[in-house]
This record gives structure tokens, sequence and C-alpha cells, in this order.
């Protein structure tokens, strides 16, 4: 009896198409002119936010201040890289993936020196700064966390006269020095000296300087309010006042004559927004030079932007870090430097 044989190629006796079969399929699919030719919507949408991340300076403040609302949420551009590359890998587009690869060297190029951990130790001066909220409803509890964080010098911003004596009673056992200048205050555990209220265009005071004596020497502290924005559906991104301000915050920081400063406080805006230039422009933030990751202080619950800044002149960073939140709709900040 003659005995018939068959053969299979391509699949195994169960009929699933083998893993080796798969795969040549799957490469097939990346080769030849179409992978270049799909997915030019996707590789036009990448280029797009290339450019706007690339280029955002060119984007003019004339119509809503546009260009600053978007430098104040540019990182964020950056959760267009994994939804477009997988967007390039359903279409298999050759196309979309090189202008994806374009994008994420521009993402990095900005960003990448904030994803990784840059924060060292024992740092000789240990500050905080902390919008508390003029409606927060545990003002005690804020000021016991503040208090708790260990640093030297603490900024406090938006006090009311209602929550201001809880304020000073909660930090009178960890700070015996301290000024209050309208809606901002300072609290150390060093001498302070020449303490002032710095005029930044309001009308009311928002800003206050002082001179910290630590022992190794003189440093002046700046504790400043920036006016807030809005984002406006008739008017965009409504920042007038607050670029005033920072014009005035900033000529006050060129004309100090003590060497070492250091800014504390809610400025409303965030590294990348030009609009603050006259301060960025010449001091350096702890979070971009020692801190871990972007530091998002605002909103609490979910922080989206680093409106909150320590910046020094004069010293160097060593680390930066965010505290635990409170019952503000900002969180805390503190950093250390070295004297």
């Amino acid at each position: 009896m003659t005995q018939a044989y068959t053969t299979v190629t391509g699949r195994g006796s169960s009929g699933d198409e083998r893993p080796g079969s798969r795969a040549r399929r799957l490469f097939q699919g990346w080769r030849g002119p179409g992978a270049w030719r799909r997915g030019i919507l996707i590789a036009v949408f990448a280029l797009l936010l290339t450019g706007l991340m690339a280029f955002h300076a060119e984007v003019p403040n004339t119509v809503g201040n546009l260009g600053s609302l978007l430098e104040t949420f540019l990182p964020w551009l950056g959760l267009g890289i994994p939804l477009l590359f997988l967007c390039a890998v359903v279409r298999r587009s050759a196309t979309a993936l090189v202008a994806l690869g374009l994008l994420a060297v521009v993402w990095l190029n900005l960003f990448g020196g904030l994803v990784g951990s840059k924060s060292g130790s024992d740092g000789e001066l240990t500050v905080a700064t902390h919008n508390v909220n003029a409606e927060n409803a545990d003002p005690e509890g804020t000021a016991g966390e503040v208090a708790g964080s260990g640093a030297d010098v603490v900024a406090l911003e938006e006090l009311t006269g209602t929550d201001l004596p809880t304020y000073e009673r909660a930090l009178a056992g960890t700070y015996k020095y301290h000024s209050v200048q309208g809606t901002v205050g300072i609290w150390s555990k060093y001498p302070l000296s020449d303490t002032r209220p710095v005029d930044i265009k309001l009308g009311w005071t928002r800003a206050l300087r002082s001179t910290v004596e630590t022992p190794k020497g003189q440093v002046a502290v700046y504790v400043a309010h920036l006016p807030s924005v809005r984002v406006k559906f008739n008017a965009g991104f409504t920042a007038g006042q607050r670029d005033d301000s920072a014009d005035a915050l900033g000529n006050a920081i060129a004309d100090e004559s003590v060497a070492k400063v250091v800014l504390l406080g809610d400025l409303n805006g965030t590294m990348n927004d030009r609009s603050l230039a006259p301060v960025t422009s010449q001091m350096r933030s702890t979070q971009g030079a020692a801190g871990d990751g972007f530091g998002f202080s605002w909103p609490a619950t979910f922080p989206m932007a680093r409106i909150d800044q320590i910046m020094v002149r004069g010293l160097e960073p060593v680390s930066s870090w965010s505290l635990p939140e409170t019952g503000s709709d900002h969180l805390p900040i503190a950093a250390s430097v070295e004297l």
C-alpha cells in the first residue's frame, strides 16, 4: 500500500501561523513605498508640535498672550509623543516615525535635564516657600507642615489679617525672627535686618526684601507674590499686570547690593515664560539645577505647572523638592543651597 505524505508550509498542525512567518509579514508591512506614503497626517501633527516647541519664543504675545500661555504648559506637549507613536505603529508609517524622532529630540533638548534626579545633600541653608491660599480652611495645619520642613527660612504668600495670628503662633516655636509686609511674610531662624516692602506696581504690598544674617554671611531674601493670570475666552491669557510686576521685581533684584540673593514666592509663571525674563535672566532656578523632575506646584491636587519658584544668585543649589499637600491650592516647595 502506498503511503501518502502531505507537506504543510508556513502553518503548524493547528492551522496557526508560525511566529517566524508572523514576524516576516510584520516586517514586510514596513517595507516598500507604502510605509512612506502612509501616516502623512500623523507626521504633520508631529512636525507642528516640533515647531511649537522649538520656536515657542516666536509665538507672539500680541494676541491674548498666546506665547506665554504656550510656554506655561510647554512640557505637556511631550504627551503627544506616545500618542502619535501609537498612531504611527498602527498605520505602519515610516514617515511618521521619522517626524516623531525629531519631536522627541527637541523635547529632550528642552526638558531632558529635568527628567532625572540631580538632588544632592548637606546644603548649608534650607529655604521654603508656600502660597498658603487666602481661603485655606486649615491654616494651623498648613503652618505646622511648613515648620516641619526643616527650612531655616520660610516665605508665605497670600496671608490674610484673619489667619496671620494663627501662622505667627504656629511658627513662633521654630522661627525666632519674622516680618510681615502686606500679604507676604518671612520667618527665619537667623536674625533679619533691613527688611522693607518692595514696590511691584500694584498699589498694595505683595513683595518684601530682607537680609538674613546667616553664620556664613549675609543673604538677601526676596519674597514676592506676583499678580494672578487668567485664561479668558474673549481676552486670552490676561497677564499684563503680572508682567509689569515682574519688570519691577527684576529691577529691584538688579539693584541689590548683597552678593548672595534668594527669591522665594508665587510668581504665577514658569521659568519658560518669556514675560518673567526680567527676573529669570539674572537668577537660577533651584529646581532646574538640583531638583528631581519638573517639580510642578499648582494646582495641588494635580500639579500641572511650577508657578511657585525658588531662585538664587551667587549661591550654589544643592537640592530642590516639593513638600506634602496642605490646605492650600499650591504645594509648598523647598530647596537647600551652599553658602
